[in-house]
């Protein structure tokens, strides 16, 4: 993809943030507008329940230990 900026603003990007780190901070701020992010809040949101997060460990857990039965 090719975006054009006004010269002016390729130099402050230039000094602000550096030639190598352009394309993310450009990304950091148009993905709020364009991404839907309801998916990654909900995630985050199930990670801090810290008892959904017990139970699905010991469910991982469980399973794993039935594939290595199975297994054998």
């Amino acid at each position: 993809m090719t975006i054009t900026l006004d010269e002016a603003v390729y130099e402050g990007l230039y000094r602000t943030v550096g030639r190598r780190r352009m394309s993310q901070f450009i990304e950091d701020l148009v993905r709020p507008h364009v991404v839907d992010t309801s998916l990654d809040e909900g995630y985050r949101a199930m990670a801090a329940d810290e008892a959904r997060e017990a139970e699905a460990l010991e469910w991982c857990n469980a399973l794993a230990g039935d594939m290595a039965d199975a297994a054998r």
